[in-house]
């Protein structure tokens, strides 16, 4: 009878989603699927994935200080985070100069290693300044915020959103616009290793109605687990594809390119900041287990055991390959550790995230002893790059276009891409004309070199993916060809579609300035700090301007 209530409640979301939307995706939500695999769901919802986030309402006052304020690095501002009846806030300060206040909407993360915090600001999401750190039980900067002072003004994109929420519903060629409501679901839900769950709602017992990632080859199932658990140095959406289009039991490969560039000779790369699929397949265990050993023979997605419970139950998945006399180090003294013979604490230690405060990761090389440098897993390589997720048994292809946005990607930290990347634009020029993003390349490099009126053609068919490059290039080629009227109204346009892109605002700023139009430059210099109060540039400025 229980199992028939559930079922009952859980059809009701079924009702409650227009037709159009559910067969435009298919996705009903974890309570769906909750109807008929209550246990299961229960189990999930207690894991890290099944609490990646959540809405700030629901962060406990008791779990966390409810009252911290932080000096920021240049010792001119003050962070605070606070709880009250009407629930989180975040604020920047500094004396009588400006305060900048807002609501918490949503916390991401389960709180292993900590908590970050997110405003809404319209329709746009942006990281709030401070963020709670588990291990030292504390508030502290966001990662990022240590070296620059970027208020609430720092975009929540779709590539974040993707791993951390059930499913992001981004608006199309914007950076941090959202849909209402933004996600599908808040937390990461079943449908994301399961896939739409419609059509199996509707016909459990269909065969393929649903995937079951532990009945699919290991590598095909390690696509799931590489959407998010392989970052590469750029990850490449192929030619007509977005994120949202991949499935489970696809290869990635066909939605995503996930790039890296060749470390130099002697350079391991032992970062495991989310190239924990890498870092695996580069481990003696991987290699001696002939390609069986994968993501799913030591973690189960539906359970996640406890920090006591850790030792014994992933020293039973090694036992599935070893034994009690696999171990060069003696049992005596084995057990004298604290946990007592804990494999994992010895060959999958936990080491300190550089670029994350207060943060660890798992060491998924699982070196044999201590300290052991593991050689980089063999990688294929296509254009001069490796590619992390070229599939296994099947061909593949990599477009032109594909390379040449990795080529962009990578040549703004490596200029030894660069080189690459004018090549093969000037074989796309020949070839690719009516692409867009070839297009907004062409127009910039014209714009380089002093053409603007090629510049303008090209740039008239560019792709909106590089919004904020154009709309600059445009407006520098319609005033470098006497056009200020033009590239004024060009900006305007720009700056509606886009209201929290600073960089444009500031474009657009100048090109008042320019234009002798002072008034309405000091109006939108008022606009601009209003929106992002931390720029002590266009603060000073405008107070220079109205004296």
């Amino acid at each position: 009878m229980e199992r028939l209530i559930l079922r009952l409640a859980a059809a009701l979301p079924l009702l409650a989603i227009g037709a159009s939307e559910m067969q435009g995706n298919g996705y009903v939500g974890s309570k769906v699927c909750a109807g008929c695999h209550p246990t299961l769901y229960r189990s999930f919802r207690k894991t890290e994935m099944g609490r990646s986030m959540r809405v700030a309402a629901d962060l406990n006052p008791a779990q966390v200080p409810i009252d911290a304020t932080i000096m920021a690095p240049s010792g001119k501002r003050i962070f605070r985070v606070y709880h009250d009846r009407s629930g989180w806030h975040q604020s920047e300060s500094e004396p009588e100069t400006f305060t900048d206040e807002h609501d918490l909407a949503y916390v991401v993360g389960s709180g292993q290693n900590g908590l970050s915090s997110v405003v809404k600001r319209g329709s746009y999401l942006f990281q709030a300044p401070l963020s709670f750190y588990t291990k030292p039980h504390k508030w502290d900067l966001s990662p990022g915020y240590k070296g620059a002072d970027l208020g609430f003004s720092r975009p929540i994109t779709e590539q974040c959103m993707l791993c951390h929420s059930g499913g992001p519903r981004p608006v199309a060629h914007t950076e941090g616009e959202y849909l209402d409501p933004p996600f599908r679901e808040v937390a990461i839900g079943c449908e994301r290793c399961h896939g739409p769950g419609k059509i199996h709602a509707q016909h459990p017992m269909r065969p393929g109605s649903i995937i079951n990632p532990a009945k699919l080859p290991p590598r095909l199932a390690e696509n799931i687990c590489m959407n998010c658990h392989q970052r590469g140095d750029a990850r490449i959406l192929q030619p007509g594809k977005t994120y949202q289009d991949f499935r489970p039991g696809q290869w990635l490969i066909d939605t995503v390119v996930i790039f890296r560039a060749p470390p130099p000779p002697g350079d391991e790369k032992q970062s495991d900041l989310l190239e924990q699929l890498s870092s695996m397949k580069a481990s003696r265990c991987f290699r001696a287990s002939g390609g069986k050993l994968s993501c799913l023979t030591c973690h189960d997605p539906h359970f996640q055991p406890s920090e006591s419970e850790a030792p014994a139950y992933f020293r039973t998945k090694c036992f599935t390959c070893h034994n009690d006399h696999s171990c060069g180090v003696p049992l005596s003294a084995r057990m004298k550790t604290a946990p007592a013979d804990n494999c994992i604490g010895c060959h999958m230690p936990k080491r300190n995230v550089a670029v994350i405060s207060h943060s660890a990761l798992t060491n998924h090389r699982i070196p044999a002893r201590p300290g052991e440098q593991i050689a980089p897993a063999s990688t294929t390589r296509f254009g001069g790059l490796e590619i992390l997720n070229a599939p296994s048994g099947r061909q593949f292809s990599i477009s032109d276009l594909t390379l040449l946005r990795a080529y962009d990607a990578l040549s703004s930290s490596d200029p030894v891409y660069k080189k690459d990347y004018l090549a093969l634009l000037e074989r796309l020029s020949k070839t690719n004309t009516k692409d867009s993003f070839v297009a907004a390349c062409l127009g910039h490099k014209a714009l380089v070199e002093g053409r603007p009126q090629e510049a303008l053609k090209d740039l008239a068919l560019a792709s909106p993916l590089k919004e904020t490059t154009v709309s600059e290039d445009m407006a520098k080629a319609l005033n470098q060809l006497g056009r200020s009227t033009d590239a004024l109204s060009y900006l305007r346009t720009a700056a509606g579609r886009d209201p929290y892109n600073a960089t444009l605002l500031k474009t657009l700023i100048l090109q008042y300035i320019n234009m002798h139009r002072y008034s309405e430059a000091r109006q939108q210099m008022g606009s601009y700090i209003q929106k992002f109060p931390e720029d002590d540039f266009m603060r000073g400025l405008l107070a220079r301007v109205s004296r």
